[in-house]
């Protein structure tokens, strides 16, 4: 999902995000707002509606791994990996001449 909105504008960014049926979808979409109004606190004499604000970089890393055990037959047991993210977002301007750009981390399991 961080692919599709890699360079886009942040208007056709939270449409994607909205209508895709994908479970990461919902949390990118929750942390692309949470960007864009840590953006209008940056920035309170800009309007929103005349940025053109658009997703400068979108990074996935991996985050901490739980490891939890799962019983198995005859008495063994499994290894289960519940793996999480760390979703960095940098959102910016491309109007403005000065470097506005906020910067947006969140850790998703």
């Amino acid at each position: 999902m961080a692919d599709l909105i890699r360079g886009k504008n942040v208007d056709y960014a939270m449409n994607v995000l909205k209508y895709s049926k994908r479970e990461a979808a919902e949390k990118l979409l929750k942390l692309l707002k949470s960007a864009v109004a840590n953006w209008q606190v940056k920035n309170e004499g800009v309007r929103l509606e005349n940025a053109d604000l658009y997703v400068k970089s979108i990074v996935v890393d991996g985050g901490r791994m739980l490891k939890r055990i799962r019983t198995a037959p005859q008495g063994r047991a499994h290894r289960v990996r519940k793996r999480s993210n760390h979703v960095t977002i940098v959102i910016d301007d491309r109007n403005a001449n000065n470097n506005n750009k906020i910067e947006e981390t969140q850790n998703i399991e």
